[in-house]
């Protein structure tokens, strides 16, 4: 009976062997980065110096898509994606847009009635309370009704966030102490009809609302790779010069100055070895006319046919070291879940998550408990 029992036990043992040098293969497999991932990190060999770059401190939510597939999310998985970005070190969350054509984010009472579509959850809310949790600002991103793509007019934008500011700020924005700021989520370039006019009057009417809260556009620069997203086309050859950039940007920040406190351009538009004469460019605005100056780091490719998929990780170092270089204020990328995830739908945004931690010395153990 005696053997028996010690031929029971030694099983278990060996089981439970095999079962915990398994974890670390799971651990690495669906995700969830653990200490065994992060001590076989630790043997990357980089060659460039650590940490010369601007932190990502913000991140864009794409829950209304318009061209990257929905990874169909409930609040499990966002948690665990809140959890991710603050161990990284991201204090603000931006949602892009509160709604795109017919797909909402909250159970809107003026955009129902237009015939927008009602949502299952009401993302909003819990967007809200996730920031709140994860010790987070939210930025609440304004109503897109598809019109500007279509037809390149501005006043649907206008006339449409007039309810929507209003609405939401009852909302929401006395419930929440999460709830800190707005984006104006037009995204405009220095030919967009109107824009001055559509970014002042929004602007103004977020900033009235809500006792003064921030405000912020991230538009984008006419480079080279400012391509339709549909095109197959990866350049251009008619991309403004800095010498233009300047002077109609200088035109529009005069033009918005006191409603906008901020602006991060996108910076995958123009080339690798353009970044500092931008970036030194759109500082140099932003201080003139009063303006934080912030940078959209994109974490996807814009070099390649295949749109869109992570970005290689020496393009995102480049461009962060080149903010860093121009003195910008902050740095929010579009788009963390999909593209630098560890639980994204692609492989390659954890990879990217990994070498991103590697490059600041980030340790922590992502799967529940942090770490330094």
């Amino acid at each position: 009976m005696k053997d028996n029992n010690r031929r029971d036990f030694l099983k278990k043992a060996a089981l439970a062997g095999a079962s915990a040098m398994t974890i670390p293969v799971a651990l690495s497999c669906n995700g969830n980065k653990g200490i065994f991932q992060d001590a076989i990190a630790d043997k990357s060999r980089l060659i460039v110096p650590k940490g010369e770059a601007i932190k990502i401190t913000g991140a864009f939510i794409d829950e209304i898509s318009h061209d990257i597939p929905h990874q169909n999310w409930g609040e499990k998985e966002w948690d665990l994606d809140f959890q991710h970005m603050e161990n990284i070190g991201i204090d603000t969350v931006i949602m892009i847009r509160s709604g795109y054509r017919k797909f909402i984010t909250y159970p809107s009472e003026y955009l129902l009635k237009k015939g927008c579509y009602m949502p299952s959850v009401d993302l909003v809310e819990m967007f809200l309370r996730l920031a709140e949790k994860h010790n987070m600002s939210f930025y609440f991103g304004l109503y897109d009704s598809g019109e500007y793509w279509a037809t390149g007019d501005l006043s649907h934008e206008i006339e449409d966030n007039k309810y929507v500011i209003d609405e939401v700020w009852k909302l929401y924005g006395e419930k929440y102490k999460s709830f800190g700021g707005w984006y104006v989520s037009g995204e405009i370039s220095r030919r967009t009809k109107g824009a001055i006019d559509a970014f002042y009057s929004m602007g103004k009417q977020c900033k009235d609302v809500s006792n003064g809260l921030p405000t912020f556009i991230s538009p984008w620069i006419d480079g080279k790779k400012a391509v339709m997203a549909a095109s197959g086309q990866l350049s251009k050859t008619d991309a403004v010069s800095v010498e233009e950039h300047e002077k109609e940007w200088g035109e529009i920040f005069d033009g918005i100055k006191g409603v906008v406190d901020a602006c991060a351009f996108q910076d995958g538009h123009i080339d690798y070895d353009e970044l500092d004469a931008f970036f030194e460019v759109n500082k140099k605005l932003a201080d003139k006319y009063g303006l934080e100056c912030w940078t959209n780091a994109e974490t996807f490719d814009r070099d390649m046919p295949i749109k869109f998929l992570p970005i290689k990780f020496d393009k995102l170092r480049m461009k962060l070291e080149a903010a860093k270089r121009a003195g910008y204020d902050k740095a929010v990328t579009f788009e963390f879940s999909h593209f630098m995830s560890p639980q994204s739908a692609y492989l390659q945004a954890g990879h990217l998550y990994d070498r991103y931690k590697e490059y600041f010395d980030i340790k922590y153990y992502s799967y529940g408990g942090t770490g330094k």
